[in-house]
């Protein structure tokens, strides 16, 4: 591996030193790296006469082998989205809170970096959803997404009705405060809060979680990855949103569609060697504890 990526939190000051480190530690190895440019403006002078090869976010992963992520699951999330069609491989270093993504450490970061760079490392592919919005049968919006495509009413709205169908199929019109349409690897997001499944992340499959239901015994359903799930706003005169990844958001209008399916290409996420995903899901939900 030659040419690495580096992409940090905005203002996150204990990022800084990090990438200082692992800006020498690569020139040793004789590496080529990209460094997001906001973020490389903020680092010190380097000796030696390394030289910082700055560039847009968005210019990254079309010149790397690997993107490191350094922040919590949301720069990951974000990171996510533009290295799609690229296939390269993220890196997610924990510097944020909860880190179901990010999940290497700092203290493991010097060792997984090794293990990376000769080549002996293990990437999960995650399924990413493509979610577009159809207006009058014009796509208005189309979005690619690693957790979660979510429709939700605003704060003061009612109950909204969503008339869903599964490859053509009718399902039914769920009454409730939104609908939550995840991938495996956002189970453990919204979906799990509002009372969904957690699915282990290299199954193939959409979940489907409706948010406070008005009938309690519409439950979440799991549903095969190859189908498309079409969802009609069937309420007037509501603020609904339509939510991707909890990052970006675009505004509904009645009878406006929510065409959900798998993308065509899948998020690699490297493993940690250091632990598997259920002792992950002990870690982070504090399973066994008193």
């Amino acid at each position: 591996m030659k040419r690495i990526g580096i992409i940090a939190k905005q203002n996150k000051p204990e990022a800084i030193p990090l990438i200082g480190h692992l800006i020498e530690h690569l020139k040793l190895k004789d590496i080529d790296f990209y460094i997001e440019d906001s973020v490389g403006r903020a680092l010190p002078a380097f000796p030696n006469g390394i030289r910082l090869n700055l560039i847009r976010r968005e210019e990254i992963p079309a010149r790397v082998e690997m993107v490191v992520v350094l922040g919590g699951d949301g720069t990951l999330l974000s990171v996510a989205r533009l290295v799609g069609k690229y296939r390269v491989p993220i890196l997610g270093v924990n510097l944020g809170g909860l880190g179901f993504l990010t999940e290497i450490t700092l203290k493991e970061l010097d060792k997984v970096l090794e293990k990376v760079i000769e080549g002996d490392f293990i990437a999960d592919e995650r399924v990413a959803l493509q979610a577009a919005v159809l207006r009058g049968g014009e796509k208005m919006a189309d979005f690619i997404v690693l957790n979660d495509a979510v429709i939700n009413k605003g704060a003061l709205a009612r109950i909204i009705d969503l008339e869903t169908s599964i490859d053509g199929e009718y399902l039914t019109t769920f009454k409730s405060d939104g609908l939550i349409l995840s991938t495996p690897t956002g189970s453990t997001a919204y979906n799990l809060s509002a009372g969904g499944p957690i699915i282990y992340p290299s199954l193939h499959c959409i979940i489907i979680t409706p948010i406070c239901p008005h009938t309690l015994t519409n439950r979440p359903i799991v549903v095969p990855d190859d189908v498309t799930i079409r969802v009609v706003l069937k309420t007037t005169q509501q603020e609904v949103l339509l939510t991707l990844d909890g990052q970006q958001g675009f505004m509904l209008e009645y009878e406006d569609v929510v065409e959900v399916k798998k993308s065509e290409t899948g998020i690699l996420l490297i493993k940690s060697p250091y632990r598997h995903y259920f002792e992950l899901l002990r870690e982070k939900l504090k399973w066994g504890e008193r």
